[in-house]
Parts: C-alpha cells; structure tokens; sequence
C-alpha cells in the first residue's frame, strides 16, 4: 500500500510504502504537551520507505523541544505538522502523522496512547532506531 500524505496547504508532502497491505495501521497519540496542544498522532512501519517533497523549504519550521532529539517539520504557512525526523548515528528516521492521510480509510486506524514521560535519551533513541520508519529521502 502507497500513503500518501500531507500538510494541508500541500507544501510537505510524503508517501509511505507499506507492503504487504496493512489490515490495520497502529496509531499514536503521544500525551507530550507539543503533541496534545496540536493533536499530532504518529505511526511508524520500520521495513517501509518514506518519501518526503518540500515544494519551498523556507515554509517549514524545524521545531526541537525537551531531549531535542526530534524535529518536527511545521508547515509555515498551514501550520500543520506531518511528520517528525530524528538523526541517529547519521541516519535519518521518521514518523508520519495519521492525521495527514490522503487515502486510508480511518477504520483501519489503530488508535491508542503512548505516554513517553521519563524515557532516558538513550532508551529513546534506541526506541526510535527499532520502531520509526528508517528508510527516508527528502526530494
């Protein structure tokens, strides 16, 4: 299955491939204050490729808050956050917001939530090295 994906005036968008086809996609929401006050809920497939297109750079945000081991990439002009990236030993890994889905239909969303709180910054980014998505260019 092709994701496709993005903020809501179309400056960032993405495809996830995630094959074999999905039955259900598991969807988090983190319970960090960032997370709540814009309702960003993640997911991740670790053996998928995320393929990211910025049509003008100088319309998105890097924000870095707490351990600022993650960036999340903040459209400018829409204010919509449709993935986050973290570099990790020099390689670049992400998550993508469900809440950006172009073509899933949302039953097939897993809902849950992940409370994160007092994860050291090395648990963390080993997490994110098992758990986000590994394979991510930007075009």
């Amino acid at each position: 299955m092709l994701i496709a994906g993005s903020c809501h005036c179309g400056n960032i968008t993405f495809t996830l491939d995630w094959s074999p086809e999905p039955t259900e996609i598991p969807a988090r929401a983190c319970t960090c204050t960032f997370c709540t006050k814009h309702g960003g809920v993640w997911t991740s497939y670790p053996p998928g490729s995320l393929k990211v297109k910025v049509k003008d750079a100088q319309l998105v945000s890097c924000y870095a808050f707490g351990t600022e081991t993650a960036d999340f990439h903040v459209c400018k002009q829409c204010g919509v956050t449709p993935l986050v990236t973290s570099l990790i030993d020099e390689k670049l890994y992400a998550v993508v917001n469900v809440n950006t889905f172009e073509n899933v239909d949302a039953s097939m969303l897993r809902r849950s939530s992940s409370t994160l709180d007092g994860e050291s910054t090395d648990d963390r980014l080993a997490r994110r090295k098992r758990n986000w998505i590994a394979d991510v260019t930007f075009a």
